[in-house]
């Protein structure tokens, strides 16, 4: 690594710059309101090979698209912009480890909520190790939230925009409170939804049950990867609808997210879980890491190799 993470590079308006010099107008909407769009990028690097690779970029781009188009920003950047500024401030920072990487798009200047635009951008990649606690940790012992989960009538989880994390900081900081490590939300219909940024699978009867996008739940890429990862080792999974005693009664659960990764919850509302070495949650891990690192060769496609 090429500096310290206080002083690392980031890629911000067109310029790799030291964060420290990146600055935001006040009264920015993004300052203001929130109004900006997003994703978290996972890099992972593979010693073997002297290589890191970008997480099935194509899909994070394609839904940071979706998401300005929702919010209907003014975006002059194009998915070749978007990927090029992400090649270029990881390779200026010579990272040599994971790392995560939030790449943004903004509304600056001085208009208001409603404003569209001028839409600039940010790309900050940060090691994984300097990322937020309940990203770095073996297990969860989690909580439902007594609040809601945003839905698609008031401001769609579909759109992975800043404001919406509002709403997960209050299960959040309710969690933490109450000391959990963090929480589980219900959707407005009372059925089980997600985490505050990551999805919930349960394990019960040997079969993978998550609950379906229209539960009030992000459109997660690595919802879908650990979908097709299960497929193919042969394990059942059901898209449905789920009732909250369905958390208390299962075999196994965990969240996943692009900063979750896979990490198992070791309890629910203080209702404990099991785990081992032959538990669907470890093996879907294992699995996951081993393709995420490039160590799987039938999943080449989805990576994007940082260095030349």
């Amino acid at each position: 690594m090429k500096t310290d993470v206080a002083n690392r590079y980031i890629w911000f308006k067109q310029e790799i710059l030291n964060v420290n010099d990146a600055k935001i107008n006040v009264l920015a909407p993004t300052s203001q309101f929130g109004l900006n769009v997003f994703e978290g990028i996972p890099c992972y690097w593979n010693e073997t090979q002297q290589q890191l690779y970008a997480f099935r970029l194509a899909d994070h781009y394609k839904r940071l698209a979706k998401s300005a188009k929702l919010l209907q920003l003014d975006c002059k950047y194009t998915k070749e912009d978007f990927e090029k500024a992400l090649v270029d401030v990881v390779r200026a920072n010579e990272y040599t480890e994971n790392v995560s990487v939030r790449q943004t798009l903004f509304v600056d200047g001085f208009g208001s909520w409603g404003s569209d635009g001028p839409v600039e951008m940010f790309v900050a990649p940060i090691p994984r190790g300097n990322t937020s606690a309940e990203y770095n940790k073996q297990g969860l012992n989690c909580c439902v939230a007594s609040w809601r989960r945003i839905s698609d009538n008031t401001l769609s989880p579909r759109i992975k925009c800043g404001a919406n994390y509002i709403n997960s900081r209050m299960g959040q900081r309710e969690a933490l409170r109450n000391g959990y490590d963090t929480c589980i939300f219900l959707n407005e219909a009372g059925k089980v939804a997600e985490g505050p940024g990551s999805c919930l699978f349960l394990v019960k009867d040997g079969r993978l049950i998550t609950p379906q996008l229209t539960d009030s739940v992000l459109e997660s890429i690595t919802r879908d990867t650990v979908i097709k990862l299960a497929e193919e080792l042969g394990i059942e999974v059901q898209e449905r609808s789920v009732d909250r005693t369905e958390l208390y009664a299962s075999d196994e659960a965990f969240l996943c997210g692009s900063a979750m990764e896979i990490t198992p919850i070791l309890s629910i509302d203080r209702y404990k879980y099991e785990y081992s070495e032959e538990s669907l949650t470890s093996k879907l891990l294992a699995k996951y890491r081993s393709v995420v690192s490039g160590r799987d060769s039938k999943y080449q496609g989805w990576l994007t190799p940082i260095y030349k």
